[in-house]
């Protein structure tokens, strides 16, 4: 099977760390994003979304979507477990999965593509009002999280998850929206230097 991604992007990035954390090492194909490259014929073909990434199996099924390739593996080796064991610990990882993407990758990710000029070509209509909304979304949900992980170790509980993953590259990922922690996130740093010691970070 062979993986398609983009070495700097944050979503390829997603599926990088959790591979890191199984211990699995795949083929891995590089797109260039800024040379439009995702948008070829061949990538047409393969994934007509036009996103990355996405896993091409051996006989030829593509997976897209970052959390349906995790999923994919998780199935495939379940250890170490990063979706939960039990109902209660699914359905909690379920939620913080869908909560740091939807209200803090996302937001973080439109700030990015709608304000950083070298975005303006693969961005159309690019409208920076839009970007500037979002990144004061993104700085209302990084107060939220503050406050729960002030509450416990991770994200979802007292175990490393999928969420945790989310949200380690969705902060990295602020930088390039001028967006970041500040002393008002002690909680939130805290985290953030643990999860970043983790080997699979360097993914």
């Amino acid at each position: 099977m062979k993986l398609y991604e983009e070495g700097r992007a944050p979503n390829p990035r997603r599926v990088r760390v959790f591979l890191a954390e199984k211990g699995i090492e795949i083929e891995r194909v590089q797109v260039d994003i800024n040379a439009k490259e995702h948008y070829s014929e061949e990538m047409r073909r393969l994934n007509p979304m036009l996103r990355l990434p996405f896993l091409v199996l051996n006989d030829g099924t593509v997976i897209a979507e970052t959390i349906a390739i995790c999923r994919y593996f998780e199935e495939l080796q379940p250890e170490p477990v990063l979706f939960g064991r039990t109902p209660l610990e699914k359905a909690m990882i379920e939620m913080w999965q869908r909560r740091v993407e939807q209200r803090l990758m996302d937001p973080v990710a439109h700030a990015f593509r709608h304000t950083h000029p070298k975005m303006a070509p693969l961005e159309q209509p690019q409208i920076p009002e839009w970007g500037e909304a979002n990144r004061e979304k993104a700085k209302w949900m990084l107060t939220f999280l503050e406050e729960e992980l002030g509450k416990r170790p991770y994200i979802a509980g007292h175990d490393f998850s999928v969420a945790d993953i989310t949200l380690l590259v969705a902060i990295d990922f602020m930088k390039l929206a001028k967006l970041s922690l500040t002393e008002e996130h002690p909680h939130l740093a805290e985290w953030h230097r643990r999860v970043s010691s983790r080997p699979s970070a360097a993914a």
